[in-house]
């Protein structure tokens, strides 16, 4: 295996900067009003990174000194936090026991998923080595954030812009569900959009992160691609699952109890 190739900190990462320099003048140049916004997300990718590095090198090394699942579930229990939080605001504050809904239905996928890739397929020894467990829980738990957000909003919006078609629906004898299952339908499509096409294009127009950054450690370009696969056929589940239960039970908050419109 060919010798890892270290980057020289903080000279690399200074001139990496650099690039990041140029990007925010470019946009000045051509007067786009992003330098803001490009000088916040650059601040805030190194600052996140950086943290997260010296976060988990720190857990790596608890989770091996005392060959405990402690700091690795931890850590899976912040990105869940966060990952929640996040999902909730992009879809509404308003609507009652969105943050419940959406913390269900992430917890449900991803533990799902993560417990069948992890006790299926790798099956590291011990179960709980953060070098597969946080990667892949992370992935997958990222994916289905983004799919809940998508389809979240896209439910809520289109049910919130059709309300006399729903209750024409109801008016004609349909239940709830059935006045907007194709607007559930229609939601959960969406949020699938972006792992299917992102299975479609890669390895012909796109190498995905965790191929491109095995290949980077110096992983074989087909075990990298194995990995690659797994991850992608998990998102893809987790993204599926995540949608359906998180549009069902949205849907369910926009009725009382005798299935009128709110």
């Amino acid at each position: 295996m060919p010798e890892i190739i270290q980057l020289e900190f903080p000279f690399d990462l200074a001139i990496a900067v650099a690039l990041m320099v140029i990007t925010i003048g470019l946009s000045a140049w051509e007067k786009l009003g992003l330098e803001f916004n490009l000088l916040v997300a650059t601040g805030r990718t190194l600052l996140q990174l950086m943290v997260l590095g010296y976060v988990l090198d720190f857990i790596f090394a608890l989770s091996n000194a005392m060959n405990n699942a402690v700091a690795v579930l931890a850590m899976l229990a912040i990105i869940f936090i966060i990952s929640t939080t996040v999902t909730r605001n992009r879809i509404s504050t308003k609507i009652p026991l969105v943050l419940p809904l959406v913390g269900a239905s992430l917890f449900v996928s991803t533990a799902l998923t993560v417990l069948y890739v992890n006790f299926l397929i790798i099956q590291p020894k011990p179960w709980f080595d953060a070098r597969y467990l946080i990667p892949v829980a992370g992935l997958v738990l990222g994916g289905a954030m983004n799919a809940a957000a998508l389809a979240g909003e896209r439910l809520v919006k289109t049910i919130d812009s059709s309300h006399l078609e729903i209750e024409t629906h109801l008016s004609l004898g349909a239940t709830p569900q059935q006045a907007v299952a194709q607007y559930r339908k229609d939601a959960i499509r969406a949020g699938l959009i972006p792992a299917i096409n992102q299975m479609t294009l890669v390895g012909m127009v796109t190498l995905p992160g965790v191929f491109s950054g095995q290949l980077l450690g110096g992983v074989k370009p087909e075990e990298a691609a194995s990995y690659e696969i797994v991850i992608l056929f998990a998102i893809a589940f987790a993204n599926l699952l995540t949608t359906v239960l998180l549009t069902r039970g949205l849907s369910r908050q926009f009725f009382n109890d005798i299935g009128q419109l709110k």
